[in-house]
């Protein structure tokens, strides 16, 4: 671990330069490996991160053994920041699927910022409405669209998260972000890649064509996007 330098976490970039020298002895540099369980549903949350890079994905897991993406937490958001503020547990596992860096505050440390500066606290309240209606949009959108459509939406948001047109992900991953069979993947995917919009090998997504993928996507892409940067500023 190591002190945190300047932030690539536009939620920490957004406060006041004063706010943030406060905090940042509380801050430390993590490296978010790739399957790391970051926090489990059910259990009292001890950190919070605020990645970065890469991405974590908020996981529920079912009785039958599937888990299906309930939001995408990349560098405009944090993990366990309620549960954190309200001393309960997640609902969710926080599973970190494209590796990168986050800064990590234990979840004390965070309450008492919180609970002594509005500026953070409003934060926090705002990155709440935000998460909400990210989680409310990816479940009407896994209900009502299409495989098409729900990957090209989970994808362009990855992309603004990475940074990056190439994405270390599996079909079998990116079935799970988006409740569906690998199969029922394998065929879009396949489709994409005739198309010229994605070129994929094992483990490994490249996006060719953006436009074409931006067709290919919901409103549900920019309904969350919009919102987001409604209430939070757009990611730095």
């Amino acid at each position: 671990m190591s002190a945190v330098p300047h932030p690539l976490n536009s939620l920490l970039h957004a406060l006041p330069a004063a706010e943030l020298e406060q905090i940042r002895p509380l801050l430390e540099t993590v490296e978010l490996t790739k399957d790391t369980v970051l926090a489990e549903a059910g259990a009292p949350v001890q950190r919070v991160y605020l990645p970065h890079s890469g991405i974590v994905s908020m996981v529920v897991n079912l009785a039958d053994g599937q888990a299906v993406e309930t939001a995408t937490i990349g560098r405009d958001s944090m993990v366990g920041a309620s549960a954190a503020l309200f001393g309960g547990p997640l609902l969710t596992d926080a599973i970190v699927i494209v590796p990168g860096s986050a800064a990590m505050m234990k979840a004390d440390d965070f309450r008492a910022v919180a609970n002594r500066s509005n500026t953070f606290r409003t934060l926090v309240i705002l990155h709440e409405q935000a998460l909400t209606a990210q989680t409310q949009q990816s479940v009407a959108c896994n209900v009502s669209h299409s495989v098409e459509a729900r990957l090209s939406r989970w994808l362009l948001r990855a992309r603004d998260l990475c940074g990056s047109e190439g994405l270390p992900l599996t079909q079998e991953m990116l079935a799970q972000m988006i409740g569906v069979r690998r199969n029922a993947v394998s065929i879009v995917a396949h489709a994409f890649q005739q198309a010229g919009i994605l070129r994929y090998s094992r483990g490994y997504i490249e996006i060719v064509d953006i436009e074409g993928l931006r067709r290919t996507a919901c409103e549900c892409y920019r309904a969350v996007k919009t919102h987001t940067e409604r209430l939070l500023g757009p990611a730095e």
